[in-house]
């Protein structure tokens, strides 16, 4: 079964129209996917391999954490679902920033979180989503972005949030 998403317009209000996911991508509406950036206490970033069982973007490497927002779901509760669904976290992300995203399968708001994991070996993915992870540093994230195939929206992603991070140093 597909997810059911909200739809929204091009300054993230909801529309009051819900449909499935498939058919917002397909249609090209906007509507609302949260992410989260995961951090290590050593300030190392979380990366992932997509397993090659998942729909979207099988076998690709990711650095963001997420999906849709369900229905009257904010951005903070999906991806705190998000995060316990693929890794096995239970935490409150903190929302960073909010963007029109174009470069995913299709145009969504895309809600770009942050989370410290306090111990970096608790985390427990579930084989069906992520094949392999590990921590990088910045430096070692930048090279992979570089060498390995990422998911389309991982570089923007990336780019705004460590953007966003130095702005805030």
């Amino acid at each position: 079964m597909d997810e059911l998403v909200e739809r929204v317009d091009d300054q993230d209000r909801v529309l009051g129209v819900v449909v499935s996911r498939r058919q917002a991508v397909q249609e090209g509406w906007l509507h609302r996917v949260a992410v989260t950036m995961c951090r290590d206490e050593r300030g190392r970033i979380l990366v992932h391999q997509r397993s090659e069982q998942v729909s979207r973007f099988p076998g690709l490497y990711e650095v963001e954490v997420g999906g849709a927002a369900n229905v009257g779901e904010s951005y903070e509760q999906a991806a705190a679902r998000e995060l316990t669904e693929e890794l096995g976290i239970r935490a409150l992300p903190r929302l960073l920033f909010t963007f029109i995203n174009q470069s995913g399968l299709s145009p969504h708001w895309l809600g770009v979180h942050e989370v410290v994991v306090p111990d970096a070996d608790a985390v427990v993915p579930d084989p069906d989503e992520v094949a392999w992870h590990s921590w990088l540093t910045e430096l070692e994230l930048r090279s992979a972005l570089l060498e390995w195939c990422f998911t389309p929206d991982s570089h923007e992603a990336v780019s705004r949030y460590l953007t966003f991070r130095t702005a805030q140093s």
